[in-house]
């Protein structure tokens, strides 16, 4: 009895890292246009450095704990891998490669190689970390999208030129700049009866 409630409790553990993959690959497919090179700050991880971390801490600490269940590491920890199809196919790799570990190590020695006491902790390790670059990913793609938001404002109401100067920085309150200019002034010829005699639409 002992054993059949064991092993439910295996496989809901391992169902629940299987939908943790799922969620984190939807993520992935969910990015808008643009959104991969997304960061939260200037100095952070894009999108697509956060979705490879993630497959690539999988893979070291399966290689440094279970490595009879090892596979390739990507060359960079940290590279921008731009094919979501590509990313997906290696986040389900590296996430069945979590799920042949752990459940290996529950059915036949619980001991890991390196730094973790149980398997499941390992698992806890890999559901947790994740669920950080989640977030992350996340705040990166509102920063985005707000950035986008304020730079069509900017240009909408002061001009494409003066908004992108504005948005970058070189335009501040009480800094003037001297600039050549030519001010134009001119009538449009018969003006006043065309605006009388024609629909606003057409002025």
């Amino acid at each position: 009895m002992r054993d059949a409630q064991d092993g439910n409790l295996l496989d809901a553990l391992l169902d629940s890292w299987q939908r943790n993959n799922i969620i984190v690959v939807n993520l992935l497919r969910a990015v808008p246009e643009g959104g991969m090179e997304a960061r939260a700050m200037p100095d952070s991880p894009s999108v697509a450095e956060m979705f490879m971390h993630m497959h690539y801490v999988r893979l070291v600490f399966v290689s440094e704990d279970a490595p009879e269940f090892a596979r390739s590491l990507p060359e960079k920890e940290w590279a921008a891998e731009r094919d979501r199809g590509r990313l997906a196919q290696m986040l389900n790799d590296s996430a069945k490669a979590v799920c042949d570990t752990v459940k290996n190590r529950v059915e036949t020695s619980p001991e890991m190689n390196l730094h973790y006491d149980h398997p499941i902790l390992f698992l806890q390790h890999m559901i947790w970390h994740e669920g950080y670059h989640h977030g992350q990913i996340k705040l990166a793609l509102k920063s985005a999208a707000l950035a986008r938001m304020a730079e069509t404002l900017a240009q909408t109401y002061l001009g494409r030129d003066p908004g992108r100067r504005v948005m970058s920085g070189r335009i501040v309150r009480g800094v003037a700049e001297k600039i050549g200019a030519v001010l134009w002034y001119s009538d449009l010829h018969g003006y006043t009866q065309i605006s009388d005699n024609s629909p606003p639409e057409q002025i």
